[in-house]
């Protein structure tokens, strides 16, 4: 890239940036207070109307919406005046967007929304226009110039119209007082919604996934069962079931290098096994298990599960918890 190009972008980007902080400037306390009143207040869902390039901007709006506890959704005016109308009900809130205020299939549509007494909010480049004078309460999108070199293509105004959109989303947001447990709940498959929902239960092996051996048992017999539940581990149980400890296939190759072969014979589990091993429980959050597996001196990639009489239910790996995604 030459400097004249870096020196065009770094021109568009400090028009489009100019025009953010001169709407923070502009806009009104009581308007802004009604559309946020309106927004937050909506017991129904909503409505984002926009043509054109305001129509992607109203899309990735009512998206960012929807995700920050709102229920919004993107309505086509030209498909609302052919059936999308009946869409809109009477607790909606509508939102159109529009640069002019002057858009005809915008115009159009304003005396239906009327009739269904819905109120409007515009987002409106210019606050004189038919848009801005039928709306309930009006956020002035004004820009001074577009950043295109013709100020012609929609730049600088849908920049503007978008800010002001995440601004009107995260403002609901805090509003509503919505937590991380809440945005998590709307973004499970998110890494930030598996960090906090994704709990040890769902990641863990159980029953016959997660073989187990009783106290006394034979290295051959440890042997056999890290084997058979091909998890580099086995944990050992005493009576009832209870979690007597761990032993990871390091602990037995270690214990067999270490015991002559006149003692293999007699080496039992209870002789190299990791007593009283930090442990984890079905209902912690996957997340949390990870960094009780990492963060410390000397890390661990296995976990024995217990419930909360101590009985062991379960295995869970590091392996398991990445390659959820966390």
């Amino acid at each position: 890239m030459t400097q004249d190009h870096l020196a065009d972008i770094q021109h568009v980007l400090r028009i489009e940036s100019d025009a953010i902080a001169q709407t923070a400037t502009r806009l009104d306390r009581e308007q802004v207070g009604r559309v946020v009143e309106l927004v937050a207040n909506c017991s129904g869902k909503v409505v984002i109307l926009g043509v054109g390039k305001s129509g992607i901007i109203g899309q990735k709006i009512a998206a960012t919406m929807t995700s920050a506890g709102t229920a919004a959704l993107y309505l086509h005016p030209s498909d609302a005046l052919h059936g999308g109308l009946g869409i809109v009900q009477a607790d909606d809130v509508v939102v159109v967007l529009s640069n002019s205020g002057e858009t005809d299939e915008i115009v159009a549509m304003l005396p239906y929304l009327k009739n269904r007494g819905v109120p409007i909010v515009a987002i409106v480049g210019n606050v004189n226009s038919t848009l801005a004078r039928r709306a309930d309460a009006v956020l002035d999108a004004s820009v001074d110039k577009e950043a295109c070199p013709l100020n012609l293509a929609p730049t600088t105004s849908t920049t503007v119209a978008l800010a002001i959109g995440d601004a009107l989303a995260m403002t609901v947001m805090k509003v509503k007082g919505l937590t991380p447990d809440d945005f998590a709940v709307n973004h499970p498959a998110g890494q930030l919604g598996k960090r906090l929902t994704l709990r040890v239960a769902d990641l863990m092996h159980r029953d016959g996934e997660n073989p187990t051996i009783s106290m006394g048992s034979s290295w051959v017999d440890v042997v056999r069962a890290i084997s058979k539940g091909g998890l580099g581990a086995v944990c050992v149980v005493g009576d009832g079931g209870l979690l007597a400890g761990i032993i990871t296939d390091g602990d037995l190759r270690r214990a067999i290098e270490q015991t002559s072969h006149e003692s293999l014979a007699k080496l039992t589990c209870d002789g190299f096994m990791t007593r009283q091993p930090v442990v984890v429980t079905p209902e912690m959050l996957a997340f949390d298990a990870l960094r009780l597996m990492e963060d410390r001196p000397s890390q661990i990639s296995v976990l024995p599960v217990v419930d909360q009489d101590g009985m062991c239910v379960g295995l869970i790996r590091v392996h398991d918890i990445v390659r959820s995604g966390l």
